[in-house]
């Protein structure tokens, strides 16, 4: 079933573009039951590893701006790292129905931003770049905190603060997710946060998943897919915060 599972959220990411973390996490505690920390942990380096895959493809077709993906990591890598500890603090003091509605919260907000970043269309035509790192330094709290965002508030940041093309908006986010699941998915593996068998198990899927899924973008119309994967999203969401509600009830 994990095997599956990682196969499927690879395929996703492919044909979809949404990031793999708003994904897998959900997962991994909803049907799973893995503990919030593990299984964010678990998802970032799942994450990491499928983009890594990824990211030359859009280094060698040069959709890479690395002055803008030096801006966003000025920021994304300080709030993944503090979003990470914050995690971890959180679990630490045995608040386990805080955690899931916090993550429950974050998972619906990421899923509602995927509609947005539709929306938005191409760079707004304004470069607002220097202003980069105070945005992306809440994206990478939320990344450390719950693996999700990279993907759906990274490129809308690109959007709307940069004059990037829609190419170079794809292939500077996918890098800007990489550095930030791999930065967040190292503090959590030094406490103890990565389930290494099920991480194996969604690799053995996941990285033929990818690749699928990547061949089938170009065949297969994505709009209705991400329509209903949102709503999805936000059903999961909606799920791990009814459980925190009730954790804290009790």
């Amino acid at each position: 079933m994990t095997t599956l599972a990682g196969f499927l959220i690879a395929l996703t990411i492919g044909l979809t573009g949404i990031g793999g973390g708003v994904l897998t996490t959900p997962v991994l505690l909803l049907f799973l039951g893995m503990p919030a920390p593990q299984a964010v942990g678990t998802a970032l380096v799942f994450v990491a590893i499928v983009k890594l895959v990824a990211a030359p493809m859009f280094v060698w077709r040069r959709q890479v701006d690395y002055r803008i993906l030096a801006l966003l990591l000025a920021g994304g890598i300080p709030g993944a790292l503090l979003g990470s500890i914050a995690l971890n603090g959180l679990d630490s003091q045995g608040l386990n129905g805080v955690l899931l509605l916090l993550l429950g919260v974050t998972i619906i907000f990421s899923a509602l931003m995927t509609f947005l970043r539709k929306q938005a269309g191409a760079a707004s035509g304004m470069d607002k770049s220097g202003r980069l790192p105070l945005v992306s330094l809440p994206i990478g709290l939320e990344v450390g905190f719950s693996s999700a965002g990279a993907g759906a508030l990274g490129s809308l940041a690109l959007m709307h603060w940069t004059t990037l093309t829609g190419a170079a908006i794809v292939g500077t986010d996918v890098l800007f997710g990489l550095a930030l699941s791999s930065a967040a998915g190292a503090i959590h593996m030094t406490h103890g946060g990565v389930d290494a068998e099920i991480l194996r198990q969604l690799l053995i899927g996941g990285l033929p998943g990818a690749l699928v899924g990547a061949w089938l973008a170009a065949l297969v119309p994505s709009t209705a897919l991400r329509k209903g994967l949102a709503v999805w999203l936000v059903w999961l969401g909606a799920n791990l915060c009814w459980r925190g509600i009730g954790a804290l009830a009790s």
